[in-house]
């Protein structure tokens, strides 16, 4: 019995060692923190000056949801900040993989062998869910929002929009929803690290459902119930979804 829980002791003391640990004075952290910041930002310069090239492109395929709609350039260079703010936006996501590798490199110094177990799932499950809020909220809530504003003025006005205003909007919600989807990513992280467990999430559902519709509302830029509750249910679902891979994992 004892050696046996020595075994385990011993176990567990691997998993909470950091292998190979560098002395670093808190300086060297912070030139270290500095470099990879400006290799960040020069990633996502590049990708940006790279997607301004085919902004255009871009900008009809993110035009496709509205329908029926005339854009307008209501002030001189609003469709030119526009094109910008496109270019920007989509080149901060071609530069996520080099920004998350920064981060990792970054951290993986100060993390211990179970933390760097949690590592890959964390960084893989958070990336696939963010791309795949941003194809829910293309796919899905700008459509249903987009409509239920064009149906609903449909016989009184002209459906002719500001450029500038629309994609804020797009964009917004894009970007909102991608980081609403993080959902089961977060509750796995916590359930690993001991913080919480299933039976504790599965019982503060009420408290979830109130917290989902609340996010929804605030996310949403739109102000029509149908996107919002929409999104409040692809949160709740990820939400319980999370729960079961919690579950499965043990805790």
């Amino acid at each position: 019995m004892a050696n046996s829980e020595s075994k385990t002791e011993k176990d567990e003391k691997y998993w909470d060692e950091i292998p190979n640990p560098v002395e670093m004075s808190f300086f060297d952290h912070l030139e270290e923190l500095r470099q990879r910041i400006i290799v960040s930002l020069v990633s996502v310069l590049v990708c940006g000056i790279g997607c301004f090239a085919f902004v255009k492109p871009i900008i009809a395929w993110l035009e496709m949801p509205a329908k029926g709609v005339k854009f307008l350039q209501l002030s001189p260079g609003e469709f030119f900040f526009v094109s910008l703010q496109v270019a920007g936006y989509s080149g901060l996501l071609l530069a996520s993989p080099m920004i998350l590798y920064q981060i990792v490199q970054f951290l993986l110094p100060g993390l211990t062998r179970r933390e760097r177990r949690l590592l890959a799932p964390v960084v893989f499950g958070s990336s696939f869910l963010f791309f795949a809020g941003l194809l829910f909220a293309y796919y899905v809530l700008i459509p249903a929002a987009l409509q239920f504003f064009i149906n609903y003025g449909r016989e009184v006005v002209e459906q002719t929009w500001s450029i500038g205003k629309y994609f804020q909007f797009v964009l917004l919600l894009m970007f909102a929803t991608g980081i609403a989807f993080q959902v089961p990513v977060v509750q796995l992280l916590l359930a690993s690290l001991n913080l919480t467990n299933s039976q504790q999430m599965l019982s503060g559902w009420r408290f979830v459902v109130l917290t989902s519709l609340i996010l929804g509302a605030i996310i949403t830029p739109s102000t029509d119930p149908l996107t919002q509750s929409l999104l409040a249910s692809a949160v709740l679902f990820l939400y319980f979804t999370g729960i079961l891979l919690v579950k499965l994992v043990g805790k």
